[in-house]
């Protein structure tokens, strides 16, 4: 038997299987390193983190994916180029990581790499007759042979070719963690962009979607008018005034109103989009107001979103990603949907900042040791898969 597959199936046969999740989302604010014990798989998984970190890109990278992601030309070369670097930089940073905490890699069974989006195209953004496309870049080879580790990577391929949208993957996750909560709940992270999963007490009745925009357009707009990557605890925003003509222009926006599940990028939301709006309204508006208005735009097309799948009942609301360090967001999503109570996700034992790093070690566990078929007959959205292409450093 090969070496790389007898491995493979002496990790399946653990009892528990320590995985390295690493993500790099739409933010582009650095890499999450979620050092991971998976115990079980299915729904008796039990997932426990063991170190986490965001390890932030040096301002020359930064830069570089600034410029390439989310942009609907960018040249061959460039795309070329970047699926290496990406994937050099991400190992490096692995390496950094077990360094700096004294782990040694034989403890880690596999890496579970997201990669980095550079390109999301659902079919309700493009006309062209292959429906959902989407594109990560770090390609898992480097990262294995780098590391020196089996690297599983590219999971959103798998879910468009059984006819999924590629995202949002939570869900899946969402679905394994939640199987001790006895009452309706919603899972909303907040990230680049805003998504939720809503699950019924009885587990029967689920719904997920993307919501919009999350932090991807104040982001976008501290970075070109602030020169700062992200508004600290809405302080920016807090200084300006919403303005009630700009907000009702991009709500009109055809996402907000398609069926759910939808799914979206900072290809739709972006300084574009923004600046589109300002000039159609012909409005003289101070950047301040303008991010105050982003603020409460991410809060009430959440809002929206949630109120059409809880249809006003009271209910419990558990927030990731890093949008739950946003102040300000988090006053304006308690004050427009009062009716529900709304946390941070480390209330049910998922921390908020890692919760995505580890969703992916979380996939990668069921594609080593699971079964998809626990997913059959869930949603007609979210296909009974093993997800990610597994990647052997030999």
């Amino acid at each position: 038997m090969n070496k790389g597959i007898a491995t493979l199936y002496a990790i399946a046969q653990k009892k528990e299987r320590i995985l390295i999740g690493l993500m790099s989302g739409t933010s582009l604010d650095g890499l999450d390193i979620a050092l991971c014990k998976c115990t079980g798989n299915g729904y008796e998984t039990d997932i426990a983190l063991l170190q986490f970190e965001t390890m932030p890109y040096e301002n020359s990278f930064l830069q570089q994916l600034q410029k390439s992601c989310f942009v609907p030309n960018i040249s061959l070369e460039q795309l070329t180029l970047l699926n290496k670097q990406i994937a050099l930089e991400h190992a490096a940073m692995v390496q950094q990581f077990l360094a700096k905490y004294h782990i040694n890699k034989t403890r880690v069974d596999a890496i579970a790499s997201h990669g980095q989006t550079i390109y999301h195209a659902p079919a309700i953004q493009h006309e062209n007759k292959v429906g959902n496309a989407t594109l990560q870049l770090g390609d898992g080879d480097i990262i294995a042979v780098k590391t020196g580790m089996i690297t599983i990577s590219d999971f959103r391929q798998k879910h468009i070719a059984a006819g999924g949208a590629g995202a949002p993957l939570v869900t899946y996750g969402d679905i394994l963690l939640t199987g001790h909560i006895l009452e309706d709940v919603i899972l909303l992270n907040i990230g680049g962009i805003a998504n939720f999963t809503y699950i019924s007490a009885n587990k029967k009745n689920i719904t997920f979607s993307d919501a919009g925009p999350g932090n991807t357009l104040m982001n976008q707009w501290m970075q070109q008018h602030y020169h700062q990557n992200y508004d600290a605890d809405g302080a920016v925003a807090a200084k300006g005034i919403v303005n009630k003509k700009l907000l009702n222009y991009w709500l009109q926006h055809s996402f907000f109103a398609a069926d759910f599940p939808k799914t979206t990028g900072p290809e739709t939301f972006n300084c574009s989009f923004i600046e589109d709006a300002v000039n159609a309204l012909q409005l003289y508006i101070s950047n301040d107001d303008v991010m105050a208005t982003l603020n409460y735009l991410t809060a009430k097309s959440i809002a929206i979103a949630v109120n059409n799948i809880a249809n006003q009942k009271a209910a419990k609301i558990y927030v990731s990603g890093g949008g739950v360090h946003n102040r300000l967001l988090m006053q304006h999503l308690q004050t427009i949907m009062p009716q529900h109570t709304i946390l941070p996700s480390d209330e049910i034992g998922i921390h908020a900042a890692a919760k995505e790093a580890m969703l992916f070690a979380l996939l990668a566990n069921e594609t080593l040791a699971g079964n998809p078929n626990i997913f059959e007959n869930i949603h007609t959205n979210l296909p009974a898969i093993s997800m990610g292409k597994i990647s052997l450093p030999y």
